[in-house]
């Protein structure tokens, strides 16, 4: 008998990396209707940031071999 392979969400497996200490994302509202945004705020929308700790368990779950 073999295993069957649970799948992934094809989405978050795009949008979520795995790190030592959780997961990495992209910042939000940074793709669209730029223009009524400062510079400062769009500066600081670069980079990424972790998950939140509450949310970490839905990724695991949404990503099992990530």
């Amino acid at each position: 008998m073999s295993k069957i392979k649970m799948k992934s969400r094809s989405g978050a497996t795009k949008r979520f990396k795995k790190t030592a200490n959780g997961f990495k994302r992209k910042q939000a509202f940074k793709r669209h209707i730029l223009t009524k945004k400062s510079p400062k705020r769009i500066r600081q929308l670069r980079g990424t940031t972790m998950v939140h700790v509450a949310d970490q368990a839905a990724v695991r779950r949404m990503c099992p071999y990530i």
